[in-house]
């Protein structure tokens, strides 16, 4: 089994910094991608930022040139750091990964955990 465990969410003001970290756990081969997806209060789901294993990465374009997304491939981590945050950031966010155990390839959730941009 694969576990993603997710932290650094919390209560921030307008224009302040978060940053998110996500480990993955488990029987791991490989991992292809690994990213952060949001969900606001009413909303779907949408996808923040995704880091390929070669290094790219794709960010939706409200967040470009404010979120910044990293990998650590020897600890099988991803962060996600926010800065400039807006109110409307608030969500909760979610770390998914595609990640192959040796046998086939499945895309795994963590829990979520909650953003909050308010004054």
């Amino acid at each position: 089994q694969v576990q993603l465990v997710e932290s650094g969410g919390g209560l921030v003001q307008p224009g302040g910094s978060l940053r998110l970290s996500c480990a993955a756990s488990g029987r791991i081969f490989s991992i292809n991608t690994m990213g952060w997806y949001r969900q606001a209060p009413g909303k779907e789901r949408e996808l923040v930022a995704t880091i390929y294993s070669g290094g790219r990465a794709n960010l939706a374009d409200s967040v470009k040139g404010r979120f910044f997304i990293s990998g650590d491939n020897a600890k099988n981590t991803v962060y996600l750091q926010m800065n400039s945050l807006k109110p409307e950031d608030t969500a909760v966010y979610y770390c998914n990964a595609d990640i192959n155990d040796g046998r086939a390839t499945f895309r795994y959730w963590g829990q979520g955990t909650q953003v909050t941009i308010s004054s």
